[in-house]
């Protein structure tokens, strides 16, 4: 029967596979930025009620234009999110690993040139 080395260099392959597929991120790091999709998007639908609860406003619109993502117990999300005329916020939302997401905070007042970074 054929047989799989499990030897280092296996490892370092899946290791590189990994932090490519992740954007070159370190550990408990976030990703660089890049154009938020369709996923991102179904993300901060799911948040949206809370996101106007938080705030009491209701945004004009409200689509993900960037993202990066921080692998901790589950993902972030750091997301832009154009809310209406020139106006963005930047929402941290939590996506456990059973796939419930929550909105952990909001960082308003933004503009479309702000990058995203970790925000409490």
């Amino acid at each position: 029967s054929a047989r799989v080395s499990s030897g280092p260099w296996l490892s370092l392959s899946y290791t590189l596979y990994f932090w490519k597929m992740l954007g070159g991120m370190r550990a408990g790091g976030i990703t660089n930025e890049r154009d938020a999709d369709e996923e991102v998007q179904q993300v901060i639908e799911q948040v949206r009620p809370s996101y106007v609860g938080r705030t009491g406003h209701t945004p004009a619109a409200w689509r993900a234009t960037r993202v990066a993502t921080q692998v901790v117990a589950g993902l972030n999300y750091f997301v832009k999110v154009h809310v209406g005329e020139n106006k963005y916020v930047h929402l941290r939302i939590y996506r456990n690993l059973r796939g419930d997401v929550s909105l952990s905070a909001v960082d308003t007042d933004k503009t479309a040139d702000e990058p995203l970074t970790y925000f409490q």
